[in-house]
């Protein structure tokens, strides 16, 4: 089962950065410039930590996890333009 998590981060290098941004592509939807939406099942979630904790300079860069438990993702808000990320309709196991 996959939980959501929501990946913001703050790299200083342009090419770092870069790095982060295609391997967070890979699990999630960008939602604003340095935010992430990922819905990740545990093994996802400790695979995607240790290469992103692999890529960022821990001296320079931060990568915050926000996991949103599911009765939260329901009083979701949106203001401003943009749409929110769906729940899938489906679970693969």
């Amino acid at each position: 089962m996959t939980d959501l998590y929501i990946v913001c981060f703050d790299v200083r290098d342009p090419r770092r950065l870069r790095r982060v941004v295609r391997l967070l592509e890979d699990h999630g939807e960008r939602v604003q410039h340095s935010v992430f939406e990922c819905r990740l099942d545990p093994r996802e979630l400790n695979r995607l930590a240790e290469r992103l904790a692999a890529t960022v300079d821990p001296g320079e860069d931060s990568v915050v996890w926000f996991p949103v438990c599911p009765k939260d993702i329901r009083r979701t808000r949106l203001d401003g333009p943009g749409t929110l990320t769906p729940a899938p309709d489906y679970w693969l196991w």
